[in-house]
This record gives C-alpha cells, sequence and structure tokens, in this order.
C-alpha cells in the first residue's frame, strides 16, 4: 500500500528550493573569497593564503555536487527509479565526506612536513593577516547560515556541505595563525596549528563518509524514531498489533514495511481502511517516502 500526502509534496519542495538557495549563497561567497585570497596573497607574498584562496575554488565543485544532487532528488518517480531519486543525497553525502577526509588528510600532510622540514620564511605583509581574518569571519558565518537552512529542511546531505564550510574556516583560521606567527618570528605555529585543524576535519570527514555509506547500505531509521512509527501504528482503531515492522533510509525520507493484524471476521474492505489509515498517520507526522502494509487476520 503506498501513500504519499500533499504535505510531503510540499516538504520536498520547500527543502529543495532551501537546498539551492543556500548552496547559491555558498557558491558567491566561494567566488569572492577565491578571487580576494589568490590577489592578496599574491601581493602580499603569503603562500598560506594563496593555498588557501585554491582550497575555496576546490570547494566550488563541492557546490556545484550539492546543486546538481539537489536537482536531482526531487524528480518523481519513473519506470528505473520506482521509489524517487532520493539517493542522490546520500551519494552527494558520501562525495561531501571524502572530500573533508582528503583535505583533512592533505592538511596533516603538509603540517608534517613543515614540522620535519621547516622550510625558511619570506617577508609577509600585514594585508595578508587582514584578508585571512576577513575569510575567517566570512567562511564561519556562511556556515552557521548553512546549517541553519539545513537543519531547517532537514537534509543530512546540506548538514555536510555545512561543515565543509566549517572546515573552510578552520583553514583560514590556520592561515591567521600562521601569518600571525610568521610576522612574530614564529613560523611553527602555522604547522602545529595546521596539524590539529587536520585532525578535526579528518574526524568530521570520516563520520559524514561512514554515515552516508550506511544509509546507502539501507540502514534503518533511530531507536526514537522506530518507537514514534510503532506509536503512531498502534494508536489507528481497528489495528489489533503488528509485527515484522522494517525500515530503511531513502535519502533523508524512510520507507517502511509492516504486517498488521486486524480482526480475523472483519472484511477485506475494513483490513484495507484499517491499513490505509494507518499509512496515512505515518506518512502525514513523519518523513516517510513509501509505507508496505500486508494484513494478518487474528
Amino acid at each position: 500500500m503506498n501513500k504519499t500526502s500533499d504535505n510531503l509534496v510540499s516538504d520536498l519542495v520547500d527543502k529543495q528550493e532551501a537546498g539551492k538557495r543556500s548552496t547559491l549563497v555558498s557558491v558567491a561567497v566561494n567566488i569572492g573569497l577565491t578571487i580576494s585570497q589568490v590577489f592578496a596573497g599574491i601581493m602580499s607574498g603569503s603562500q598560506g593564503l594563496i593555498a588557501d584562496g585554491i582550497h575555496s575554488l576546490t570547494d566550488l565543485v563541492a557546490d556545484f555536487v550539492v546543486l546538481f544532487a539537489n536537482h536531482h532528488s526531487g524528480k518523481d518517480a519513473d519506470e528505473d527509479h520506482h521509489y524517487g531519486h532520493q539517493r542522490y543525497e546520500t551519494a552527494a553525502s558520501l562525495f561531501l565526506g571524502v572530500s573533508l577526509l582528503a583535505v583533512g588528510v592533505g592538511m596533516l600532510w603538509k603540517a608534517g612536513e613543515k614540522i620535519i622540514d621547516p622550510a625558511p620564511t619570506g617577508q609577509i605583509q600585514t594585508m595578508a593577516l587582514y584578508v585571512a581574518m576577513g575569510s575567517l569571519v566570512a567562511k564561519e558565518l556562511l556556515f552557521r547560515y548553512m546549517l541553519a537552512a539545513a537543519e531547517k529542511a532537514r537534509s543530512s546531505m546540506l548538514v555536510a556541505n555545512a561543515w565543509h564550510a566549517r572546515s573552510d574556516a578552520a583553514s583560514s583560521l590556520v592561515v591567521s595563525v600562521g601569518i600571525i606567527g610568521a610576522l612574530s618570528g614564529y613560523p611553527i605555529l602555522d604547522s602545529v596549528g595546521a596539524l590539529v585543524v587536520g585532525l578535526m576535519v579528518v574526524k568530521t570527514g570520516w563520520e559524514f563518509s561512514w554515515d552516508a555509506l550506511h544509509d546507502l547500505m539501507d540502514r534503518a531509521v533511530s531507536e526514537h524514531e522506530h518507537r514514534q512509527i510503532e506509536e503512531i501504528i498502534r494508536s489507528v482503531d481497528g489495528v489489533k498489533g503488528f509485527h515484522d515492522l522494517k525500515t530503511r533510509k531513502m535519502g533523508d525520507m524512510i520507507l517502511i514495511d509492516v504486517h498488521i493484524e486486524v480482526d480475523g471476521d472483519a472484511t477485506v474492505k475494513v483490513g484495507h481502511d484499517i491499513a490505509f489509515e494507518a499509512a496515512k498517520r505515518v506518512t502525514d507526522k513523519m518523513r516517510v517516502l513509501n509505507v508496505m502494509t500486508h494484513i494478518d487476520p487474528i
């Protein structure tokens, strides 16, 4: 038995629009930061600032991946995808998680190289510090805006992209500390800060990658959500019980299979109506894409 409510369709549209809007803001910010950081890095002689500008440029790739997934995940079911295209979001979350891992490992590698074989630092102008601090503020504000939009839309993909922006803020923090260290005569601060931030980025990337991988392998919903589904089904008049309740994630949506027990003397129509009402209530109250019910007479 399939049931998709108008409210669910409306939520999906709102979610898609929120994702598009927040990601386009991220694209605009990253373009501006890339231009300003690379230009200021060249003018001030800060290699760290140039590297951070290139990092901002690579973030545009992640933004366009999110835009692509956000667009395609909202498509209706078709002959090849009977349950829709929600897993585009999970795949994008996996890509973003792996990207964070790669960024973090790269930061650890570069920091290790500088600690083992510190290179002599040239004269860095104070302008580099101002631009680096401005980038830090811009990226932190971007992170907070994107995270708020992601939580409102309840999108794991947008949450992953928001934390990708936070990794950029951490990168700008490392660059700022490194510039301060260079200006003060202590370039080792750059490497120490990079090690700490690199570990944080690797941890975040691993968590997102692991979660996305589990979702692609049909992971069940949380215990809290499972109990919610049970309570909703149990509240329907005519439901004598249920068993074999199974759930799996489909992007940020849920697919449910359940056997509903009804009075053995009830007609087929009565049993159908009871199961239909159970599916409707679950779909109306939770982000459920489909409820497959089987009627068992008792």
